[in-house]
């Protein structure tokens, strides 16, 4: 029996979310130029981007908070493009919490079932379920005011599942949060988004966040999506320097191929993987900081290059260090 990861269920299965073509324009602006994708069921994708790139304008337009001025957004079959938003079948958690500050924790999480009618039993008891599962179950009687930033965010996702959503979309949810609680939040919210199996997109300016948390990620650049696939295609496989320098560190040197598996770089050759580039023809050689090796003395291996410490800095389990290399005429 061969394992199938999340991933690869997502790919085989009919995409539960289809983005078809999305435009959205602000007076002369143009926000969304043409964005298509689609997300499996069960999926977690997230958007991330620099800012102002329109991936929180993408994802209000699939909750109809915003309208987009042309494309189609189908959902399990369903168009949803022009639907109101208390027509759409998704939940939602924002950066700022929204958490009735007047409400107690029960009162706010149970807020959305009440509005669609008289909460069964059924549905109290899911909710209850879900306090315990984020570990709330003893602060239903406080108020918002009452908890730290980190448990307010809980409340707003038991808020947001509460109704049990086909689409749970999150709009950075963890940036307003400290380094030590975020980090413990990533967590929890991908292990409850799998043990209940919810389609999920999430909105985020934090690529270490996107790349620990989704099962895709799509990259976004002036409107459009620039790359989309695992966490481990994008680090690894950049399609362009855009996606190279902006997900994770890169170092980069303009060159020049010399051979198909050769590259001059300054006064330095590198030998590389051959491929199809024509020869003599100018390229940017990229490598990450991980990819290298310091020695004090060349260690006979392949590619060499003299460099001097310039600086370092600490930073807990790892150090960085800044280098100076005449060779590649640069600093890395």
């Amino acid at each position: 029996m061969t394992e199938t990861t999340p991933t690869q269920s997502a790919v085989q299965t009919a995409p539960y979310l289809d983005i078809r073509q999305i435009k959205k324009t602000f007076a002369k602006f143009e926000a969304l130029k043409g964005v298509s994708f689609s997300v499996g069921r069960g999926e977690f994708l997230c958007l991330v981007g620099p800012s102002g790139c329109g991936k929180t304008t993408l994802l209000r337009c699939i909750a109809g908070l915003e309208t987009q001025t042309s494309g189609d957004i189908v959902q399990d079959g369903l168009d949803i493009g022009r639907l109101p938003v208390e027509q759409r079948d998704f939940g939602i958690v924002f950066q700022s919490y929204a958490l009735f500050p007047n409400l107690s924790v029960w009162d706010n999480i149970c807020y959305g079932i009440q509005t669609k009618g008289a909460a069964r039993q059924t549905d109290l008891k899911r909710l209850e379920d879900l306090l315990a599962m984020v570990r709330l179950s003893g602060h239903r009687d406080k108020y918002p005011g009452q908890l730290s930033g980190g448990e307010q965010q809980r409340v707003a996702l038991v808020r947001a599942l509460a109704t049990s959503p086909g689409l749970l979309l999150l709009d950075e949810p963890l940036s307003a949060l400290d380094a030590q609680v975020r980090h413990h939040l990533r967590r929890e919210i991908k292990q409850i988004q799998k043990n209940l199996g919810v389609t999920t997109i999430m909105v985020t300016h934090d690529q270490e966040e996107a790349l620990s948390m989704a099962d895709r990620v799509a990259v976004m650049q002036a409107g459009q999506i620039q790359q989309i696939g695992t966490p481990n295609e994008i680090y690894h496989k950049p399609n362009s320097r855009f996606i190279a320098s902006f997900i994770g560190s890169m170092n980069m040197f303009k060159g020049r191929r010399i051979a198909p598996n050769q590259l001059s770089v300054g006064d330095f050759v590198l030998n590389c993987a051959p491929d199809d580039g024509a020869v003599g023809g100018d390229v940017t050689f990229a490598f990450r900081p991980e990819h290298v090796t310091l020695t004090l003395t060349p260690d006979g291996g392949e590619n060499n290059v003299p460099a001097t410490v310039i600086d370092r800095e600490t930073r807990g389990a790892i150090d960085r260090v800044f280098l100076a290399s005449a060779a590649l005429d640069g600093e890395l």
